[in-house]
């Protein structure tokens, strides 16, 4: 056979041509300047690791934004990367108030913008990924690909190359369909349904003020949604849920490990009884159909019984999946039912585990089969609910670690999260005195960082909602 027939001199070529480049001298890319994102370029830039974050908005933390006006349940000092808050200070920054419980709007003001500031120009903003290779090389190419630097094709056509990936471009812009079976419900594409967590007492209020509103989900961000909705006078409100009761959702109460948390399920409790909310259980989203003015949703659950429910707006707060499309030339090892890599996902298991059980981990149970490729933060744990910030910014810390040669301090996996100090209702009930209840969001992105309330799978897991 002709050494040529299936293009093996020119294979031959390319390889040369592309493993002559000195790789180690490109940048680490970052994709999505988060939390997460913003920690891992902390990490990169204390280790002395050339980086540039890639991020799809026009600001940093846009998904953060998004949800600015909600408050998050865990308090300043759990939701601070430490690396991040070491660069901070050395250039004078004033660390908030570790008790306080920040909003997502001052997550982003007094944290993450100022931290974005130090990096300059290694954060590009409006630079959003549409797919990563390797360069010269599709999936299928093996011989000498390791070698080769990634290729990180921009939506805007411009292409760059980088030694490693940390992708960190979260869930949030891919949530979860309406549909009970994972299917899109009949009819949802065209119903314009909303994200979950909408401004209803701010910026949104008038879309929903007096309108029968369904909010259809089980988390934290539905309950945060129904709160608020219930604030606003002469406005019905419908709950839908799969479940055949709501336990889940309302939580541990009043033993609930952070206060905040507990009193989000125990007014959705008391709005429920109160019939302020009607609760319907067993709801399975069939088909969606709509006039000029009103949606009507249907159930239809596994045994074929149907129920139906006609409303004039719909929030939908059914949680987030990771989408890996634009990783389609990598060779992933990801786990078939949760969309994590192999490794980690029984580790993360929503079906074993609450977010107060998963163990630390880092960069040996993220990696791929792809060297230098680890998608890390929430888009990590698939379709699990059970992340916390904490246990992102240990991931990046360590992966950041083994991209350095560190492998010592990689392999060195730790959450180190203290059983009291959390939990003073002092603190959050003078707080929601002075600014109103505590909230959290659906898919943990900001939940409670600490494994302090025993949680079985069974009655619900569910402290990241």
């Amino acid at each position: 056979m002709s050494a040529s027939c299936c293009g093996t001199t020119a294979s031959l070529e390319l390889e040369q041509t592309v493993n002559s480049g000195a790789t180690s001298a490109l940048p680490v890319a970052v994709i999505g300047a988060g939390p997460v994102g913003l920690a891992a370029a902390a990490h990169l830039a204390e280790r002395g690791q050339d980086f540039l974050v890639l991020e799809a908005g026009e600001q940093v933390a846009v998904s953060v934004a998004k949800w600015g006006h909600v408050r998050v349940f865990s308090p300043w000092k759990y939701n601070i990367d430490a690396a991040a808050q070491r660069l901070l200070q050395a250039d004078g920054w004033t660390a908030p108030d570790p008790d306080w419980l920040p909003t997502g709007a001052e997550l982003i003001d007094d944290y993450l913008a100022p931290l974005a500031k130090l990096f300059g120009d290694k954060i590009r903003l409006g630079a959003r990924v549409s797919a990563i290779s390797r360069l010269g090389y599709d999936r299928v190419r093996t011989n000498g690909r390791e070698d080769a630097p990634f290729l990180i094709r921009l939506e805007s056509g411009e292409e760059l190359q980088a030694r490693a990936v940390v992708d960190a471009s979260g869930t949030y812009t891919n949530p979860n369909v309406l549909g009970a079976s994972g299917l899109p419900a009949h009819g949802e594409n065209t119903v314009g349904a909303d994200h979950a967590l909408p401004d209803v007492l701010g910026a949104d209020r008038e879309r929903y003020e007096g309108k029968h509103t369904l909010v259809v989900g089980a988390g934290h961000s539905a309950a945060t949604t129904l709160l608020a909705l219930a604030q606003l006078e002469d406005t019905p409100i419908t709950w839908a849920i799969r479940a055949g009761s709501a336990g889940r959702t309302y939580g541990g109460g009043d033993a609930d490990a952070l206060p905040a948390r507990g009193a989000l399920g125990t007014r959705l409790r008391a709005h429920v009884d109160s019939d302020r909310i009607r609760l319907l259980t067993g709801f399975f989203v069939h088909s969606v159909t709509t006039d000029s003015e009103q949606a009507t949703v249907i159930s239809r659950d596994p045994s074929g019984a149907e129920q139906s429910v006609t409303v004039d707006r719909i929030v939908a707060a059914t949680g987030y999946r990771p989408d890996h499309s634009i990783a389609s030339e990598l060779r992933l090892d990801l786990d078939p039912i949760l969309g994590s890599t192999r490794q980690l996902a029984p580790l993360i298991d929503p079906n074993q585990h609450s977010c107060g059980t998963v163990p630390a981990h880092g960069a040996d149970e993220l990696a791929h089969p792809e060297p230098g490729y680890y998608a890390v933060g929430v888009k990590s744990y698939g379709r699990a609910p059970t992340f916390l910030m904490a246990t992102g910014y240990e991931q990046v810390r360590s992966v950041v670690a083994a991209l350095a040669g560190d492998w010592e301090a990689a392999r060195n996996v730790q959450l180190d999260l203290p059983e009291t100090g959390v939990c003073s209702s002092s603190l959050a009930e003078a707080q929601e005195q002075r600014l109103g209840l505590a909230t959290g969001i659906s898919g943990g992105l900001l939940a409670a960082p600490l494994p302090l309330a025993t949680v079985s799978a069974s009655n619900g897991g569910g402290c990241c909602g």
